[in-house]
Order: structure tokens, then C-alpha cells, then sequence
């Protein structure tokens, strides 16, 4: 396989592993990882991304706090940044509903499952079972430049894991329940929760790891100017 193909099959087997197999992850790859996510591109070279590596000790307690934080009256509704818009509108709207009856007709869970839907929220919140978590967040008065940096560290990371043959999925679910994430991990005030990463292989026998979602062709979303 040509570099060329190496890189194109990373990005296009990559996405979002929501069912991992308990094999660990050697540390060393993971570091190596990580230092290769940190090769993203990153105006004036400000590198504004924290990335902590969530600890067997500490992830237990914070799945503990988390799941019990679901039946708690005082969490916040909402993270602290907005991720998706207020309204949908087409045609955003009809790409996330599809999403979200291909994810869940998966899971067999159907309009009105409260308990399947809870089912599916503790997965999240506890990595989907992952070998490895990760949480990224971002110093709060950085700019929208430092966020696009950001995202570009995210991407290497997930790209660079499906490149060793590791599966992975990043996880807006945490960002919801910073307050939680805040108090486990000691989290300072200046620093916003982004979003986890759960790392780790894939289970073939996990009903959402058949999710493919639809990518749209390259002329609808493209302008070829003369």
C-alpha cells in the first residue's frame, strides 16, 4: 500500500465507534498518537488544545458521579458552548433525523423508549466501553481561530488512531455535563469542556458499529469558480 492509499483509508474507514472490545491500548502508541495529533496546523503556532488521559481510578468515579448526575434536578441543560444550531432548518434538519433513526432503529429503540434511550446515554457517558478516554476542552477566552486549531487536533488524533488500526469516537455528550467533568477531572474555571474521545477497537458484534452514515457528493457542497 502506497502512503498515498494508506492516508485515504484511514480517513475514509474512519467513524464513529459507538461498541469497543475491552483489548487495552499500549501506552506507548497512545503517546505516540497524541504527539502526532499535535503536528496540526495552529495560527501562530498558539497550540490551544488540552488533552487529559482519563485514568482507570479516575474514570470509575467520574462514570459513577456522571450516571447519577442523569437524575439529578441541577444539572444544566446545555453546554457551554453551542454546538448545533437553535432551529433546524433544511437541509441540516433531514441529515440529523436521518441519522438519529438509522443510529436507533439499529439499537432497537423506538419513539417513546425512555429506558432505551437512557440505555444508550449511560453507553455514552461511560466511552461506549473503550479501553481509553480521553477529555479535550480549550482555555475559555480563546477566539474562533484557536477552536478551528482545535478541530484540526481532533481530526489528526482520530485519523492517526484509524492509521495503527485503532477505532474511535469523539463525544459532544461531555460537554453537557461539564460540571460533573469539571469537579472528576479538576477542570479549572478558565478552561471550557469540548468534548471525550473514546479510543479503542472496534466490536463487530455491537449493533451501532453498522451505522454508515451518507456523505453528500462533492458538487453539492462545492463552487468551481473559473
Amino acid at each position: 500500500m502506497t502512503p498515498t492509499e494508506a492516508v485515504e483509508r484511514a480517513i475514509r474507514s474512519r467513524r464513529a465507534v459507538r461498541g469497543f472490545l475491552p483489548d487495552p491500548v499500549d501506552p506507548a502508541q497512545l503517546r505516540r498518537l497524541i504527539d502526532l495529533a499535535a503536528q496540526a496546523p495552529s495560527g501562530t503556532n498558539m497550540q490551544p488544545w488540552k488533552l487529559r488521559v482519563i485514568g482507570p481510578k479516575t474514570r470509575a468515579r467520574l462514570e459513577e458521579a456522571l450516571i447519577a448526575s442523569l437524575d439529578s434536578p441541577d444539572l444544566p441543560a446545555a453546554e457551554e458552548y453551542r454546538y448545533y444550531p437553535e432551529t433546524f432548518r433544511e437541509p441540516y434538519l433531514s441529515r440529523r433525523r436521518k441519522l438519529g433513526w438509522d443510529l436507533y432503529g439499529l439499537l432497537g429503540v423506538v419513539r417513546g423508549d425512555k429506558a432505551g434511550m437512557r440505555r444508550q446515554t449511560e453507553a455514552n457517558l461511560r466511552f461506549f466501553d473503550a479501553p481509553v478516554a480521553l477529555m479535550l476542552t480549550i482555555d475559555r477566552d480563546l477566539e474562533i481561530g484557536s477552536w478551528l486549531d482545535l478541530g484540526m487536533f481532533l481530526q489528526n488524533l482520530l485519523i492517526a488512531a484509524q492509521g495503527h488500526g485503532l477505532d474511535s469516537c469523539p463525544q459532544a455528550i461531555f460537554a453537557r455535563f461539564h460540571p460533573v467533568v469539571r469537579r472528576e477531572l479538576a477542570i479549572p474555571q478558565q478552561e471550557i469542556v469540548v468534548c471525550g474521545i473514546a479510543v479503542g477497537k472496534a466490536d463487530p458484534a455491537a449493533p451501532a458499529n453498522r451505522l454508515m452514515p451518507e456523505r453528500e457528493p462533492v458538487e453539492s457542497f462545492t463552487t468551481w469558480l473559473d
